[in-house]
């Protein structure tokens, strides 16, 4: 049950992920994924579901309610889901540097409030559907990991996160619907139907 919750938080924000409440739930499931490892009863499915479900749903309301501080949230959001992302890619593939991975955890945050900062600009929020792919991405990783074990830390889980990462950004971004309304539109109009004198 908890790898589909994982896989159901992903998928969900890899597709509505520029909103802010759905980005703010997938950022606490994130972490709460992660910090699985620091409690030592994590391994029991209610302690799993407490940790992430309660993260994610912290999240999902700081987002919500707090739309008169807009920017700071989404700021926030920003370095908690770049160190998160961080740690994520860690886990994912098993690697434990000790305190380097806190370290770079905090390099991931700077880099993800960077991110919100610097491309929120023009009509497309390019930092949350960057942010919300990778994010929902990672999910869906770990989810498939904790469902098929052999599939954790391979080249097919990295495939797996770049594939969804890719197809996110494009969904979110409105690349795939853009392509399609220009083909549309390059298209030539119909002929005018027939007219008949009578």
């Amino acid at each position: 049950m908890f790898p589909i919750l994982l896989i159901v938080i992903g998928i969900a924000v890899l597709i509505f992920g520029r909103r802010l409440a759905v980005l703010g739930a997938a950022v606490g499931a994130l972490l709460g994924v992660v910090l699985l490892r620091l409690f030592p009863g994590a391994s029991e499915l209610t302690t799993q579901l407490l940790i992430v479900g309660g993260l994610a749903l912290v999240g999902f309301f700081a987002a919500a309610f707090a739309r008169g501080v807009i920017e700071v949230v989404i700021l926030v959001l920003g370095a908690l889901g770049g160190a998160a992302i961080v740690l994520a890619f860690f886990d994912l593939f098993n690697i434990d540097l000790g305190l380097l991975n806190w370290l770079l955890a905090v390099v991931g945050g700077v880099v993800g409030l960077m991110l919100m900062r610097r491309a929120r600009r023009g009509d497309k929020d390019w930092g949350m559907i960057i942010l919300a792919s990778l994010i929902g991405a990672l999910l869906v990783a770990r989810g498939l990991g904790l469902l098929l074990p052999s599939l954790a830390g391979t080249v097919i889980a990295t495939l797996i996160v770049l594939v969804l990462v890719g197809g996110g950004i494009a969904y979110q971004g409105g690349l795939l619907a853009g392509r399609s309304a220009k083909s549309e539109e390059a298209a030539p109009p119909p002929p005018p139907p027939p007219t008949t004198t009578g």
